[in-house]
């Protein structure tokens, strides 16, 4: 019944632009009461409307609009801030296997006992084993929003543990990591853009060595954007005052450039920015702007492509609307956003200059790539999976060995993974059926030494520490690291 509904009002409000308001609406009137009359089901006024008549007249205009209900724009309310519902530790999600990598002091998981190594065997009932990753990944979501009863078995022990963990608000930083690749070169994870994004990049580069860095890699891989406003002093640390960042133009929107202040105080070191297919909005807006001013070396992936200016408007009975009302344009004239299909989407072609030039250059009169998204200087792509390592990250045999190894042995920060561990691993493995071939292993000799090691820093030392670890494997970090650091 809904995609009836939804089907008769985007045919309603599609129709002629020839006909006027007033007669649309009553024609919207007539369809929703001859539906309440005649339809073999009762129509509920909210499904027609909410998921059918509004979604189907912002279904013509772009795919990018999106109309609220009443939970879902609450829901939207309590996502713009910075903390959320948790409980204080990090796992690792495994096919069946849920592991302990971390837990925070001071938090629900840690008050309960929880520690690196435990293992999660079911939550509020449902048996970890017999879910699969999108069920877990699903249950693990659900169960951070109420109190959450865990069957959990410590390390070496038979026993099951039955605690209870009762959620409390999280902090959600968006300077996710910051350690040092090298000696004066820095490296800075950025998972999103809030209003503390700014603050946490100084006090991470000061943590670094500030202006005594020789250089930085800012990595914005899986970042999907946030705050505009973020974008812009994250740009404003890097960029000269008076440098343009950004360009908004809307069909009823003036034409406004966002520029550096004139108070900025900019760093000078080298920079490299990371992105991938999954960059997106506002980390685009910094990456775009850092490429056309020649201010940093951008490698990795294509980014995804997302320029738009969505404006939410609260609507009657705890209702809202976020509705594309304009495009961004890096300071080159480059529209971020890709092409949508002219049919749904013509706001790009109304707010584009009519001669606007096809090829766009930096401030040093490189060419750079339009047509949307930011192109990589340097591409480089991540590494590729082959059959063994498949195997070994499926069964979590890393995750397992770290768990198994730590019971018994202490390790300090200065720790490597010797010929006789490596040994040992391959025991470890050939008991479970896992018995690769003398090529194969000894091919991937280095990334099962390093994969050992990350696994054990988790569960040792934390995952930032294991992110140190893994970042050495990482080709687009050693590629930027030897960019910045040159």
């Amino acid at each position: 019944m809904v995609r009836l509904t939804a089907a008769f009002f985007a045919a309603v409000l599609t129709l002629s632009a020839a006909d006027d308001l007033d007669s649309q609406i009553k024609s919207l009137i007539s369809v929703y009461a001859s539906l309440e009359s005649n339809a073999a089901d009762p129509v509920a006024s909210e499904q027609a409307f909410y998921q059918g008549a509004i979604p189907g007249l912002l279904r013509v205009l772009d795919p990018h609009s999106v109309f609220f209900d009443p939970g879902q724009f609450d829901q939207l309310k309590k996502m713009e801030a910075s903390t959320q519902k948790g409980f204080g530790s990090v796992v690792s999600i495994l096919p069946g296997r849920v592991i302990v990598l971390q837990t925070l002091a001071g938090t629900p998981s840690a008050k309960a006992g929880l520690s690196p190594g435990d293992e999660i065997l079911a939550v509020n009932g449902y048996v970890i084993a017999r879910l699969d990753l999108d069920q877990l990944a699903e249950l693990l979501s659900e169960s951070r929003q109420r109190p959450a009863r865990l069957a959990v078995r410590k390390p070496g022990s038979k026993h099951i543990l039955d605690l209870t963990l009762i959620p409390a608000d999280m902090e959600s930083p968006s300077v996710e990591r910051a350690f040092l690749l090298g000696a004066g070169v820095g490296y800075i994870r950025v998972s999103s853009f809030d209003e503390h994004t700014v603050q946490g990049l100084k006090e991470a580069i000061e943590k670094l060595g500030g202006d005594r860095l020789a250089g930085l890699v800012l990595d914005f891989r899986n970042n999907p954007g946030g705050l505009v406003t973020a974008a812009l002093e994250t740009a404003s640390l890097f960029l000269r005052p008076g440098q343009t960042i950004l360009t908004v133009r809307g069909r009823h929107m003036p034409e406004k450039a966002e520029a550096v202040p004139a108070s900025a105080k900019p760093y000078g070191f080298k920079l490299a920015i990371l992105i991938n297919g999954k960059t997106a909005s506002a980390s685009e807006i910094v990456t775009g702007a850092m490429q056309d001013h020649d201010r940093a070396t951008v490698l990795g992936e294509p980014s995804f492509g997302k320029g738009l200016v969505q404006t939410v408007y609260p609507l009657t009975q705890g209702t809202g609307l976020a509705l594309t009302t304009a495009l961004y344009y890096t300071p080159s004239g480059r529209s971020i956003q890709k092409p949508l299909d002219a049919a749904q989407f013509e706001l790009a072609a109304t707010t584009a200059k009519p001669n606007q030039a096809k090829e766009f250059r930096t401030d040093g009169g490189r060419v750079v790539t339009g047509g949307g998204g930011i192109r990589p200087d340097i591409a480089v792509a991540p590494p590729a999976m082959n059959r063994l390592r498949a195997v070994l990250e499926a069964t979590g045999s890393f995750t397992t060995f770290a768990t198994e190894y730590l019971r018994d042995h202490k390790v300090s920060q200065d720790f490597a993974v010797t010929p006789a561990l490596m040994d040992q691993f391959q025991v470890f493995l050939a008991a479970r059926n896992i018995e690769p071939g003398v090529t194969d292993w000894s091919q991937e000799r280095d990334f099962v030494t390093n994969r050992l090691k990350t696994e054990i820093f988790n569960q040792a030392f934390g995952v930032e520490k294991g992110d140190e670890v893994e970042a050495e494997r990482d080709p687009a970090i050693q590629r930027a690291r030897a960019v910045v650091g040159s």
